[in-house]
C-alpha cells in the first residue's frame, strides 16, 4: 500500500500509539480520519494536521451506530477509507479469581468485538476496490504468562487469532490484514486499566522492558501499511519477540 494519498482511519487516536500513528501516516502523505472518544483532543489534532486533509469523529468504537456514522463521514469528505489501524484498546490487572465479569465483558467489547465492527465496516469498499490494508493492534503481552495480566491478554490473543482468520479471508480481495505487537509503551494506558492501576503499574515496572516511544510503534504501523505483511513486533527476544539487544 503506498501511503501517500490513502485515506487512513485510526481509532482510539486521541493520545498514545493513535495519536502517533496520525501524525505518521499524516507526515507519510496520507489523509487521516481520527475516530476517538474525548473529541475536543482529536480535534486539536485535527486542526495540528490540517483539516483538509484530517477529519475528526467522536465516537464509541463499542456502538455499532457511531461506528457506521463515522464511516459514512469518512466517506463523505474523502470518498473513500484504504487503511483501518483498529487501535482503540483497554488493559485489565487482576487475578483470575478476581476479574470482574462485567469488567471482563467491556474489555472484550472494546479489544475484540470492536475491531471486528470496524473491519465489517469497512471491508466491503475495500473488497469492492481490490485494495486495502487493515492493521489490528494486539500486545505482546500475549506471548507472556504474566500473573494478573490473564483478561487483557485472553483479549489480545483473541484478536490475534480473528486477525489470522481475517487475513486468509480476505487475501484474494486484496485486501492485507496484519497485527502489531508492542511492548510496553510510554502512553496514558496503565494509568486507564480496569481493576488495579496499583497493581498494573508494579508489574510494568518489575518486567525489566525498557518503555518504548508511541513514535516508535507508529513507525512499525506504516511499515506494516506499506508491506501487507502478517506481523511485526517490538518485544525483546528474551520475551518471545525479535528485537535484538
Amino acid at each position: 500500500m503506498d501511503i501517500n494519498g490513502a485515506v487512513v482511519l485510526v481509532t482510539g487516536a486521541s493520545s498514545g500509539i493513535g495519536a502517533a500513528t496520525a501524525r505518521a501516516v499524516s507526515l507519510a502523505g496520507a489523509r487521516v480520519v481520527l475516530i476517538a472518544r474525548r473529541e475536543e483532543r482529536i480535534r486539536q489534532l485535527a486542526e495540528e494536521l490540517g483539516e483538509d486533509v484530517a477529519l475528526a469523529v467522536p465516537c464509541d468504537v463499542t456502538d455499532r451506530t457511531q461506528v457506521e456514522a463515522a464511516v459514512r463521514a469518512a466517506n463523505g469528505k474523502f470518498g473513500r477509507i484504504d487503511v483501518l489501524v483498529n487501535n482503540a484498546g483497554q488493559g485489565l490487572q487482576a487475578t483470575v479469581d478476581a476479574i470482574d465479569p462485567d469488567d471482563f465483558r467491556a474489555l472484550l467489547e472494546l479489544n475484540l468485538i470492536a475491531p471486528l465492527v470496524l473491519m465489517q465496516a469497512v471491508l466491503p469498499q475495500m473488497r469492492e476496490r481490490e485494495r486495502g490494508a487493515i492493521v489490528n493492534v494486539s500486545s505482546g503481552i500475549t506471548w507472556s504468562t504474566l500473573p494478573g495480566s490473564g483478561a487483557y491478554a485472553a483479549s489480545k490473543a483473541a484478536l490475534q487469532k480473528l486477525s489470522a482468520i481475517a487475513r486468509a479471508e480476505v487475501a484474494d480481495a486484496g485486501v492485507a490484514v496484519s497485527l502489531m505487537f508492542p511492548s510496553i509503551t510510554k502512553t496514558e494506558f496503565v494509568g486507564t486499566v480496569r481493576g488495579s492501576v496499583e497493581d498494573a503499574l508494579q508489574m510494568e515496572a518489575s518486567s525489566g522492558l525498557q518503555p518504548q516511544s508511541p513514535e516508535g510503534v507508529a513507525d512499525a504501523i506504516l511499515d506494516l501499511i506499506r508491506s501487507g505483511d502478517e506481523q511485526a513486533d517490538l518485544v525483546p527476544e528474551e520475551f518471545g519477540g525479535t528485537v535484538k539487544g
